[in-house]
């Protein structure tokens, strides 16, 4: 039987994250989740079960609508920002069932530019 929607972006979110964890080594990951409206960014340490930072497109400069490219740059950037401060640099990727397009890219690609390696 065919899976819904759901379902497919719920078991590729469960695959991709079963990789990551095999191929972490130990490093935090940065989880990213897009809304129709927004998109929010975290960085995860999985070993002690607590996020190390956080940002979303909800805080901060409202120049930018929250359901484009601009703002999850912004996002990236921020949390990437954060994420230096508390002593993070090396991180995993974490898409969820997310295909790395549009505004997932744009929030990496931000997050690179503001000194995270992934």
């Amino acid at each position: 039987m065919a899976l819904s929607p759901r379902e497919s972006h719920v078991r590729r979110a469960q695959r991709t994250r079963t990789r990551l964890k095999a191929l972490s080594n130990g490093r935090p990951r940065l989880s990213v989740f897009r809304s129709s409206k927004n998109i929010y960014a975290q960085i995860i340490d999985d070993a002690n079960g607590v996020t190390l930072a956080a940002a979303s497109s909800l805080e901060g400069d409202k120049t930018a609508s929250g359901g484009d490219k601009t703002a999850a740059a912004l996002v990236g950037k921020l949390v990437a920002e954060r994420a230096i401060e508390k002593g993070v640099k090396d991180v995993v990727f974490d898409r969820g069932g997310f295909i790395f397009h549009g505004r997932i890219k744009a929030l990496a690609d931000a997050a690179r530019e503001a000194g995270l390696n992934f």
